[in-house]
């Protein structure tokens, strides 16, 4: 059941998607593979590396209320468990600050960061 629905988001990806998703894909030749939409157990996420642990959610404002916090922290914990180590990112940062993100994603993969790209700390999760 899953993976069938895991299937239909990997259709139906929004713009900030599809735009980190790119980006990701650069990383492959450096060794680093993110599938997308992909399911852990009974959760879905955005992107994962299963090699580096590593989930990657991209978020729109609908994830700022107190429900969706709680829900989000939820699977946090959850993934957490799993030995996975989740970044979160707002739509709004993957728009004005994709290279920002991707410095963020690359610092927590821990590669000796190619010609342009420097480590930074994952943002926090602000107003969205």
């Amino acid at each position: 059941m899953a993976n069938s629905f895991a299937r239909a988001l990997r259709k139906n990806l929004t713009p900030q998607e599809v735009r980190l998703w790119v980006k990701l894909r650069e990383l492959k030749p450096l060794g680093f593979h993110f599938r997308r939409q992909a399911p852990i157990k009974h959760i879905i996420v955005d992107f994962v590396s299963f090699r580096e642990c590593l989930v990657i959610e991209v978020d729109g404002g609908q994830h700022n209320f107190d429900e969706a916090v709680r829900r989000d922290e939820a699977r946090d914990a959850f993934l957490g468990g799993e030995g996975f180590r989740v970044m979160r990112f707002w739509n709004f940062e993957v728009d004005r600050n994709l290279d920002g993100v991707m410095e963020s994603i690359v610092g927590a993969l821990g590669y000796p960061h190619p010609a342009g790209l420097t480590a930074v700390h994952p943002p926090h999760k602000g107003e969205g």
